[in-house]
């Protein structure tokens, strides 16, 4: 419904209210018109689906397996069943379990050092989340600048043929103000859904890292308590 939205819109351009077309064949007429910045923008709009489709999955898997494997370990810990949990986050590939269990090997250390080896870990994690990210931030500003570059490479056109011709007629300038508003429209119509995707996923990767602060809290409270435990039973 929202791309259908776009495209009426699309279809509000002058030179584009071909309102009897269907979906496929304005796409098409779209496509020819808009000049040799199709190729690049076209790369850029096949380039940001992908990334959003695999960036969607990805985190939607691991958002899965870190719920499962925190609500797994904060029971475990609660009983003060270190080796079980120890167990259950080394067999986990989910964020959260290398964040845990990268403090859990180190709980006979102390807690500083539990925590110091958390948060070196929660660093590379952070990195992992956020992998694919920079690719949708930069097809963000890339995809209204090259809409943007056609539209002054249109107006040149334009007023080439203005020169060219030695007078102002509306034929002469008609193909290079329509790749002008073309481009530009294209441009924006990639950013704007790349932008939210983009903005989508740095909150759902937000979510993700409390979970896991509060999570790794938790591990750190125990763990403390435990030491505390056999220092007093000493």
């Amino acid at each position: 419904m929202g791309f259908m939205r776009v495209y009426s819109a699309l279809l509000q351009i002058p030179g584009l209210e071909a309102q009897d077309q269907t979906l496929g064949e304005g796409l098409a007429f779209i496509w020819d018109e808009t000049g040799f910045m199709r190729w690049p923008l076209g790369a850029c709009l096949i380039l940001g689906i992908v990334m959003i489709i695999w960036k969607f999955f990805d985190l939607a898997a691991k958002s899965s397996r870190t719920k499962k494997i925190l609500g797994e370990v904060d029971e475990l810990l609660a009983e003060h069943r270190i080796d079980e949990a120890l167990e259950a986050t080394r067999n986990s590939d989910a964020p959260a379990a290398n964040i845990l269990y990268a403090g859990l090997e180190r709980h006979e250390e102390g807690t500083e050092r539990v925590m110091k080896a958390i948060e070196n870990q929660g660093l590379i994690e952070l990195s992992k989340l956020e992998k694919g990210l920079v690719v949708l931030a930069t097809l963000t500003n890339i995809a209204p600048l090259l809409g943007f570059l056609g539209t002054v490479i249109g107006m040149i056109i334009a007023f080439e043929s203005i020169e060219a011709a030695g007078e102002v007629e509306a034929t002469l300038v008609a193909g290079g103000i329509k790749v002008a508003l073309l481009t530009t429209a294209a441009g924006l119509t990639i950013a704007i859904p790349v932008s939210i995707a983009h903005n989508y996923f740095v909150s759902r990767i937000d979510s993700l890292v409390i979970d896991m602060e509060e999570s790794a809290q938790k591990m750190i409270d125990a763990l403390h308590a435990m030491e505390a435990e056999r220092a007093a039973a000493r």
